[in-house]
């Protein structure tokens, strides 16, 4: 187990329904480099715990009251300027849905009905601040993507041509596949055999040229923009 992993990584959950939020607390409670620092029932309240916790990830439902889960995200993100990581963990499965939490800066989005497994392997990936988009999400957003390619014109993208426009090199384009993945930056660097710093710069080096902000927002404009 590394470094990474048995450091513990606070959590704030944000979820409105006590049935939910009571089963959620104890799945994380019962992973041992997990640490729940507090529950919200509505986004107003996440936010303000958001603020004054400043936990590593925050678990966030969409439908909440007094304030939705985008909407909460967005403040914590673009003013509150916090470098918490915001899950997304919602039965919303809309296009719309989709790509305003990550417009308002969400790291991830996972359907809540997912696995144990998949919940521990978003919020570890989160809290490293690489991008977790569900599986199921994934096919709603690649099929939104090819939807919008063939209206706009029949012929597929040459990645080549593309990227003439980014100037991506070889090994940056491998490590944005891999982002695409949805691997952190420790499973990057396994699989492309460079160190972790190595990785990092070249994730930093990515988001500088593709004129992004963070990891999610890159993979979403690779997809579209048909880099990988």
């Amino acid at each position: 187990m590394t470094d990474e992993k048995t450091k513990k990584i606070n959590i704030l959950l944000v979820e409105d329904h006590e049935f939910t939020r009571m089963g959620l607390a104890m799945k994380i409670e019962s992973i041992p480099h997990f640490n729940l620092i507090a529950q919200a029932t509505d986004g107003v309240e996440g936010v303000m715990m958001a603020q004054e916790l400043n936990p590593d990830v925050i678990l966030m439902d969409i439908g909440l009251p007094k304030m939705d889960g985008i909407s909460a995200t967005k403040k914590i993100k673009e003013e509150l300027k916090l470098n918490s990581a915001v899950l997304m963990f919602t039965s919303r499965d809309s296009k719309e849905d989709i790509f305003a939490a990550f417009q308002a800066g969400a790291d991830g989005y996972i359907m809540k009905g997912s696995s144990s497994q998949n919940l521990i392997n978003a919020i570890d990936t989160v809290a490293e601040h690489a991008a977790w988009i569900d599986s199921a999400i994934a096919r709603v957003v690649l099929a939104s993507i090819q939807s919008e390619s063939e209206t706009k014109d029949s012929s597929a993208k040459d990645p080549n041509e593309v990227n003439k426009k980014y100037g991506l090199t070889k090994k940056e384009l491998e490590v944005l596949s891999c982002m695409a993945d949805g691997l952190s930056n420790q499973g990057i660097s396994e699989k492309l055999y460079v160190s972790i710093s190595t990785t990092k710069a070249h994730v930093h080096s990515i988001l500088q040229k593709l004129y992004i902000k963070d990891r999610t927002q890159a993979v979403i404009l690779a997809l579209k923009e048909g880099l990988i």
